[in-house]
């Protein structure tokens, strides 16, 4: 089972909630596939026993073979190539390239071929375990997005084990591309009007892909959140409360279900009512 938390912005918990849930489940993977910034390791403070590199295919033109023909430029639906027949010139934008390896497949010239290039890579690593369970993407600077990254991450993923998947922030592609990676949804929200706003946001995409999910309420106080949960027909999972000690803590790295029991026995009520809307039940850490 694949669980991912996703928030409508930064700071509302997501890995406060995806850090601890992965400690307290047994024999779980916390997956950090927040690559720009990954941060998880801070909590879960993992052994990292191998890096790979990650790869994508960009393409690479031969201008001896080139008839600029500008089949390519016309079949890439992302606009990452231009053709200038006047002056002979071939332009090619790598940010705007999604490596489907259209342009080499029409050429008729066979002017254009595939070469790799390093976006950033993926680290394994474990925390108490004597296996692998912990698995994080990182995006080299200056890339322009790390979809393939998350995407390669998720083929690595299999059915038997629980995977809590930490998501991005925000409602961008690599949202959504972790999203689609996952059998169940938790929405980190706080109750604000910027975490309200942000969260409805990231909600709508939750419901264009017909996963089942559920919110956890994060600094939660005495706000209402009523004509949200009520509108959204949602089910609250869980509410971790607003105090300075839980800021304190997090600041050190620390993890939440390590400071006191009612904070433990909430984020075992996450589990309980996750359990409540799957098939498929996850058990906890006795202490």
């Amino acid at each position: 089972m694949k669980i991912a938390i996703v928030s409508g912005k930064g700071g509302t918990g997501k890995t406060t909630i995806a850090t601890n849930l992965a400690k307290l489940i047994n024999n779980s993977f916390y997956v950090d596939m927040d690559v720009e910034e990954p941060n998880g390791r801070l909590f879960l403070k993992p052994e990292i026993v191998n890096e790979e590199n990650y790869y994508v295919m960009i393409p690479e033109i031969n201008e001896d073979k080139c008839t600029y023909c500008g089949l390519c430029a016309n079949n890439c639906a992302f606009n990452a190539l231009s053709i200038i027949k006047s002056i002979k010139k071939t332009l090619f934008f790598e940010d705007l390239c999604h490596h489907c390896g259209v342009c080499s497949y029409v050429c008729p010239e066979n002017a254009i071929k595939e070469v790799d290039k390093c976006i950033g890579k993926i680290n394994y690593g474990k925390f108490d375990s004597e296996n692998i369970n912990f698995i994080e993407g990182v995006l080299n600077l200056n890339e322009a997005t790390g979809t393939p990254i998350i995407n390669g991450i998720s083929r690595l993923l299999n059915e038997e084990k629980v995977y809590i998947l930490d998501a991005p922030p925000g409602t961008n592609c690599p949202v959504v591309s972790a999203i689609n990676s996952a059998d169940f949804v938790i929405l980190a929200i706080e109750p604000t009007p910027f975490g309200i706003h942000d969260g409805e946001l990231a909600l709508e995409i939750v419901k264009g892909t017909n996963k089942p999910c559920g919110v956890v309420i994060n600094k939660y106080s005495n706000e209402n959140l009523d004509r949200f949960i009520n509108k959204n027909e949602l089910n609250i999972l869980g509410k971790i409360p607003f105090k300075r000690e839980i800021a304190e803590r997090y600041s050190k790295g620390d993890l939440l279900i390590d400071m006191n029991d009612d904070l433990r026995n909430a984020f075992i009520a996450i589990i309980k009512n996750i359990n409540k809307l799957n098939s498929r039940e996850i058990r906890w850490k006795e202490q």
